[in-house]
């Protein structure tokens, strides 16, 4: 799986650029306005700077190719001990004694806090968190874990705390799904587990059941779009080490 940076940002820091170019031509004297158009060119052009640096980010049967500021090179999937996706969008690799050194740890691992390095920002990227973790889930050999909040709930059975108001989601209907996703991530039968993802999905696509008083629909949306990630997930380890 190739990702691709995201340009999101591209349009925004081209407008502090030439807008601030246009004042500070216009300024005449005023210091405080060449001032603001200083700034906002060098916020823009610091953007579209970091923005228009190499980038590549493969994930694949034999590790990870990494291609940006700081951090290159391809890895394997045995320097790392583990790695996780925590609620930041980062994605964290836990060095093994393979790691090279050039792999500096700048961040904490999600749960034991040890040393770290940071392989990816995913608010950089336009593949969606779900779309990465599924990627490193079949090819990593069972070292990848999903800390994210909703999917480390659904895995560990933490309860999820929904808000509740007026005219959200069936809280039995709701409750009835979750539990559904919930026992199938705990077998070890694909086939269990698709069927659940099927039955959420279909609920989904018929509209779940609105009641006066109920969950939060968009906290909702999220656990049930996580939880239906968590169950594509289908291979067994030793299939997660194996090219298709």
């Amino acid at each position: 799986m190739e990702l691709h940076r995201s340009r999101g940002a591209l349009p925004l820091a081209s407008a502090c650029v030439l807008g601030g170019a246009m004042v500070l031509a216009l300024a005449g004297s005023g210091l405080l306005r060449r001032l603001v158009a200083v700034g906002a060119i060098l916020i823009g052009g610091a953007v579209l700077v970091g923005a228009l640096r190499p980038f590549r980010f493969g994930i694949g049967p034999d590790g990870l190719v990494v291609r940006r500021p700081g951090l290159r090179g391809t890895y394997r999937w045995e320097q790392f001990e583990a790695l996780a996706l925590d609620d930041a969008g980062r994605l964290l690799g836990l060095p093994s004694a393979a790691c090279p050194p050039a792999a500096r740890t700048t961040a904490r691992y999600p749960g034991d806090g040890r040393a770290a390095v940071e392989l990816l920002d995913l608010t950089q990227v336009r593949e969606s968190p779900d779309e990465v973790a599924a990627a490193l889930a079949r090819w990593s050999g069972g070292r990848f874990t999903d800390a994210r909040g909703p999917v480390a709930a659904l895995r560990s059975g933490a309860e999820i705390d929904f808000t509740i108001g007026l005219r959200g989601y069936d809280v039995r209907a709701v409750d009835r799904l979750i539990a559904l996703g919930r026992e199938a991530l705990a077998s070890d039968d694909p086939a269990r587990r698709l069927a659940a993802r099927a039955e959420i999905e279909q609920a989904r696509s018929a509209g779940l059941l609105v009641a006066l008083r109920g969950y939060q629909t968009d906290q909702v949306e999220r656990a049930l779009d996580a939880l239906c990630a968590a169950l594509t997930d289908t291979d067994t380890s030793t299939d997660r080490t194996t090219p298709a």
